[in-house]
């Protein structure tokens, strides 16, 4: 899958959150990597979907490009059936304004438990203007078994240079990224904004998903993430999988 990856000059600090109900307008599609089924005739594969191993490969997170707050969210549970992760995307309501901006952003997708996170995982995307095919490397380690710790993790996504950061907390409260840089031969740093000190957030407690990018790493597997402000000191994190 390596050489299928392609360099990601990505702006940091494109977030999304599901748990939310983020509404807006779909991203665009464009290229053409596989047959379509009949229901999705007219939508023509989507180039840049992308998809990471997250929370030890109980989350896919699944990246598109588009409007950073219009972000597409899961129609329904995803589907796992002849060996293919089925993950229906529904647009957000059009009724919503979009910004005009073009970034990468990041559906956090639940994973059914007989999907094992240590084989390749071919996923398929469908529903609205949403269609396309993406295939996820198998990572040795991810133990799926078991309730999430809430803790953060992140994996390398398809796109070379690209990984996607899980964390939880409130749903209002968003971690906003500042700077991404490698700091050594196999770790990047991912600093955040500090929050505001009078910032009131909700009590709910959501997984939120951030995509963003490195390039100049020296090393392509082992790397870790250190999160560092913005209610993060100096937490190490691997990025599963290799870039």
């Amino acid at each position: 899958m390596a050489e299928r990856k392609r360099i990601l000059s990505a702006g940091v600090g494109a977030l999304v959150v599901t748990g939310m109900a983020l509404a807006g307008c779909a991203s665009s599609a464009g290229g053409a990597t596989s047959a379509s089924p009949s229901s999705q005739a007219t939508i023509e594969p989507d180039p840049d979907l992308g998809a990471a191993w997250l929370d030890s490969g109980r989350m896919v997170g699944l990246v598109t490009l588009g409007s950073s707050t219009c972000v597409p969210r899961v129609a329904d549970e995803a589907q796992y059936t002849d060996d293919t992760l089925h993950v229906e995307l529904a647009a957000p309501a059009a009724d919503e304004p979009c910004t005009s901006d073009l970034v990468p952003r990041v559906t956090l997708v639940d994973v059914p438990k007989d999907v094992d996170p240590e084989k390749a995982l071919q996923i398929e995307v469908t529903g609205d203007e949403y269609f396309g095919v993406v295939e996820l490397d198998g990572v040795a380690g991810l133990d799926p078994s078991g309730e999430t710790d809430y803790e953060p993790s992140a994996g390398w996504a398809t796109t070379k240079g690209q990984f996607v950061i899980l964390t939880w907390g409130s749903s209002t409260c968003i971690p906003e990224i500042q700077d991404v840089a490698a700091t050594g031969p196999a770790e990047v740093t991912v600093t955040y904004v500090t929050p505001p000190s009078e910032q009131v957030c909700t009590m709910d407690m959501v997984g939120r998903g951030a995509v963003t990018a490195v390039n100049d790493l020296e090393d392509d597997s082992d790397v870790v993430a250190i999160l560092t402000k913005g209610g993060f000191l100096g937490l190490k994190v691997p990025i599963y999988g290799t870039n």
